[in-house]
């Protein structure tokens, strides 16, 4: 009902000009990212495999190679785990300073400027970031120039500005409460379903062509994806008249920023503080625990070949899908507040049981646990959305996307050094770490 009302006030003559839909970039940002993703690990994992036992690297659907009691085989696994691992680490840090400053910058520059740059940019950046994929592929160059290639398309934003300026333009188009908390978790939504459909057929797309065609397929849903926002995408803000110079930039983002407390009473502001600590903290353990579940299912015992590494993933991201589905429903029958409390304890005890699975049932089965983690991210995302003017969501968001993009990247670089120290000893201890850090969490609700 909230969809059809908002498409009913959109005009005939706006829709004659563009669409005021940011749904199909997020859709389309999702399957693209998300084909890459499981991809990039597998093929920085395999190429580290190449480069330390100079042998090519093992490819089964069966574990029990890798299950072997060879001695030499397991330290050759962990040898690369710590590699892989540390790699990711470097990528990570290597891309987080510009991502940050530029996801700052250009989230609270859109309140005055419009959106769009907000959208267009980083995925500018994705489409450097995929071709540069597909040129160390297919020439085999060195590894390492992966790192630059994050760094440089962290200087046009990064995942965190999109999203961040995605759901400033929705704010900006809601006019209820209601309807931006449900528009907003269908944004979240749509990630799930069409991440899930990439990560569920990137294995078999990899297994048929090798990796340089998903790699080209991802900068070509990246291209059109930019396209769509340059050419079709309208404006959902009025852009301020005038020009301003590279110092007026600076200081009225600085001043939007500032006008977001300053203008708020001592109880909104620790309201808003609280809630983006409590956003934060849970991004810290959810994406952090998540970044080294591929790595965790390519060593022994599991061995998983790269269709069940995709399968893995797709369960993963379904929780996109049925968190929407309890937000729906439990929103309308819980408070707030309750809803994110279950959401937390999702990933929760999800996490406790990951931390033993040693069977690749087992690896399924930890999924299950997780079908509402993704349940708090929304409501808080609504919860802070409320409480500001509409001029002012551009300075929220940005605030928000900032904290989240330091959150999540400080969780991948530190989770990564964590599990390469214990992945000899007890590799389920990054899950066990990340089960405790949900007290945090739920302490600050």
């Amino acid at each position: 009902h909230d969809f059809l009302s908002y498409s009913g006030a959109v005009s005939a003559a706006d829709v004659m000009k563009g669409l005021y839909f940011v749904e199909p970039i997020v859709a389309v940002y999702a399957f693209a990212s998300f084909l890459l993703y499981p991809l990039v690990q597998q093929y920085v994992y395999r190429r580290l495999w190449q480069e330390i036992t100079n042998t090519t690297y093992p490819v089964s659907d069966s574990s029990s190679q890798c299950g072997t009691n060879n001695s030499n085989h397991s330290n050759l696994h962990e040898e690369v785990q710590k590699a892989a691992s540390l790699f990711s680490m470097y990528s990570d840090l290597s891309s987080m300073i510009p991502s940050l400053l530029v996801t700052l910058m250009l989230v609270t520059y859109s309140d005055r400027r419009g959106r769009k740059v907000t959208i267009v940019l980083p995925l500018v950046g994705s489409l450097v970031y995929c071709l540069s994929f597909l040129a160390v592929s297919l020439l085999e160059l060195n590894l390492y120039l992966l790192i630059v290639a994050s760094f440089v398309s962290a200087l046009f934003g990064g995942v965190s500005t999109i999203l961040g300026g995605c759901f400033s333009y929705v704010a900006d188009r809601c006019e209820s409460s209601e309807q931006k908390t449900l528009r907003m978790a269908g944004v979240d939504m749509v990630i799930g379903l069409l991440s899930g459909v990439a990560l569920l057929s990137s294995g078999y797309f990899l297994r048929a062509t090798g990796f340089n065609w998903p790699f080209f397929t991802s900068a070509v849903f990246q291209l059109f994806n930019l396209l769509y926002a340059l050419f079709v995408l309208e404006e959902s803000r009025v852009a301020d008249g005038g020009t301003t110079g590279a110092g007026g930039v600076v200081r009225r983002l600085t001043f939007g920023i500032y006008e977001l407390f300053a203008r708020g009473g001592r109880k909104r502001n620790r309201l808003v503080v609280l809630l983006i600590a409590t956003f934060c903290s849970f991004s810290f353990t959810n994406f952090g625990s998540l970044s080294v579940i591929t790595l965790y299912e390519l060593n022994e015992p599991l061995c998983w070949s790269e269709i069940l590494v995709g399968y893995g993933s797709a369960l993963s991201t379904a929780v996109f899908v049925t968190s929407f589905a309890g937000v729906a429903v439990l929103s309308r029958c819980l408070p707030n507040l309750v809803v994110v409390l279950i959401g937390m304890l999702s990933v929760c005890v999800s996490m406790v049981m990951m931390a033993f699975a040693k069977t690749t049932l087992m690896m399924f089965l930890v999924r299950l646990p997780m079908l509402l983690a993704i349940m708090p991210f929304p409501v808080l995302r609504s919860m802070m959305s409320k409480v500001v003017s509409k001029s002012e969501q551009g300075a929220l968001f940005a605030c928000l996307a900032f904290s989240e993009n330091l959150s999540t990247n400080v969780a991948s670089a530190t989770f990564n050094t964590i599990y390469a120290s214990t992945v000899a000893w007890f590799p389920g201890f990054s899950f066990l770490l990340a089960a405790g850090l949900c007290l945090i969490p739920l302490t600050l609700l």
